[in-house]
């Protein structure tokens, strides 16, 4: 889903992969049916019995994107050996300088947090709060206009 639409990016230090984050570009963020049906099967082997309840998590993301064109980071994570080294930084910084030159804001949900005061540093704000159904953590919303 992410590599031919441009959205990968991984941080790499002496050959070794750091960290990596996966991004929709502006328009671009929806599977189309083919897609969503070669990954059916892996989604229901990752979920197994909890596949449900991730619908209903997904829904409820959905039900809180914004319309508006923008860069969506679905994912960010790094190797727990290498966290403080500023690989993180360099992807987050790579893809916001991006999102800047193209006049385009950005969107994540952060579903930590702690994490909240690292998104502020890169000037995304807390749209909100998503309740997940069950008694399930919950996620905020985040937005960052272009610079």
């Amino acid at each position: 889903h992410f590599l031919p639409r441009a959205g990968s990016e991984v941080a790499r230090r002496d050959g070794s992969v750091g960290a990596a984050t996966l991004w929709d570009p502006p328009g671009q963020r929806k599977a189309g049916w083919f897609e969503q049906l070669a990954m059916m099967p892996v989604m229901l082997w990752a979920f197994r019995s909890r596949a449900q309840a991730s619908m209903q998590v997904m829904e409820l993301m959905e039900e809180h994107h914004p319309e508006e064109p923008h860069w969506y980071l679905m994912v960010i994570g790094s190797d727990p050996s290498v966290r403080g080294a500023g690989f993180g930084q360099a992807l987050m910084r790579s893809r916001l300088d991006r999102c800047d030159a193209e006049g385009v804001p950005a969107y994540l949900e952060n579903s930590n947090p702690r994490n909240e005061s690292y998104y502020l540093r890169f000037g995304f704000e807390v749209m909100g709060e998503i309740k997940l159904p069950d008694g399930g953590p919950s996620m905020w919303p985040m937005w960052r206009e272009p610079r």
